[in-house]
């Protein structure tokens, strides 16, 4: 007869079980009256339900292992968890149209991760890239439907790949980022005059609040270039007799500028009203992860990888939802029934590959002086 496997009746007679004291692991143990057949009911699902749910708590909280099983090493949680370490977390498919999306990417060891969150700072879909590209900027991309807005920190291949998938998207250019990138070529105390200015000018940007006050901005950079443009077009021949510019920082500087103002993505905020920084996405995600690593310094690659998709996927699910969502076994994709099988003529000759003995391949057991028998 079939009974479940978490049937309160005997197996091999179908009798009622009745309680029988416990089992020296502390499980319940059963007993069948009318057979006399003792036995216990596992659960191998419940059992790793919870051993995921404890291996994912140490993974995402400040608990050791040691304090977490009870014990002085910990190394009875490392071998009940060994295999909660293959089990890889995912999100579904990002369907809600959200007015403006915050992407940003963050380097795990040897990896990038790309990140793309909602202006209200939900978690919308991560990508695991070995640089920032076309390729990984679309992989990503092609996983949210196409917002209003995109904030950005102007990360190499992003443009492409915009143009691509959202071709219809306006663009905004995180303006905590640019600051940092003018800074990085002026230093914080540019020596000259006209560095000196720049970098004041661009530092300003964080007191615009209006249109007004932007095409005040935008001015008082034309008056710079008037005054100071010249500097940028400077010529010098260095020891080694090769011609360079002169202030080739302020060049650089005056350059990045001068594109992101043309390419219309300075001010985006001030018509569309989205965020004009990617500040949310860096403390909400990047500094928490960060941190999340720092607590377990140590692992390998592949072992902080899974620490920061665990750490993702408990920001927009809760922990039982995910334990579910993770265990539930993946469909398995439909057979194709168009696909050609391969048929081998039989020429009525030998096989090509086969178990039998050949003269030609020496498998066989030697003897004589070859085989020193």
């Amino acid at each position: 007869m079939t009974l479940p496997p978490n049937s309160t009746r005997c197996v091999l007679c179908g009798s009622r079980l009745v309680k029988n004291g416990r089992h020296r692991s502390g499980t319940q143990r059963w007993r069948c009256k009318t057979c006399g057949a003792s036995a216990v009911r596992r659960r191998p699902d419940v059992t790793r339900r919870e051993q995921l749910r404890r291996f994912v708590s140490w993974l995402t909280g400040k608990q050791t292992q040691a304090e977490i099983d009870g014990t002085a090493t910990g190394r009875t949680f490392r071998r009940d968890t060994a295999w909660c370490w293959d089990i890889q977390p995912h999100l579904k498919p990002a369907e809600t149209i959200h007015h403006a999306v915050l992407v940003d990417g963050i380097w795990i060891g040897t990896w990038c991760l790309l990140l793309a969150i909602s202006d209200k700072g939900d978690l919308l879909a991560w990508q695991w890239c070995g640089r920032e590209t076309t390729a990984a900027w679309t992989a990503l991309l092609e996983q949210v439907p196409a917002p209003g807005v995109i904030v950005s920190d102007g990360g190499s291949g992003l443009p492409s790949a915009l143009r691509a998938c959202w071709p219809e998207t306006k663009h905004q250019r995180c303006i905590f980022h640019l600051q940092m990138n003018i800074t990085r070529h002026l230093t914080r105390n540019p020596r000259t005059a006209a560095g000196k200015a720049l970098r004041e000018l661009v530092m300003n940007l964080s007191s615009i609040d209006d249109e007004d006050t932007a095409i005040a901005w935008q001015l008082q950079l034309e008056q710079w270039w008037q005054t100071f443009g010249h500097l940028t077009r400077e010529r010098t021949m260095f020891r080694n007799g090769q011609w360079g510019f002169t202030h080739d920082r302020l060049r650089k500087a005056w350059h990045l500028i001068r594109k992101v103002t043309r390419d219309g993505v300075l001010f985006t905020w001030i018509t569309y009203g989205n965020p004009r920084t990617t500040s949310p996405l860096e403390g909400g995600y990047n500094s928490p992860i960060r941190d999340l690593l720092r607590r377990h310094r140590g692992m390998n690659e592949a072992h902080r990888r899974r620490a920061v998709e665990w750490f993702l996927m408990l920001r927009q699910l809760a922990l039982d939802d995910a334990l579910a969502r993770a265990l539930t076994p993946a469909a398995p994709e439909p057979a194709d029934d168009d696909r050609e099988e391969d048929q081998h003529e039989d020429i009525g000759g030998p096989a090509l590959y086969d178990t039998g003995l050949d003269a030609n391949e020496g498998l066989w057991e030697r003897t004589g002086w070859a085989g020193r028998g």
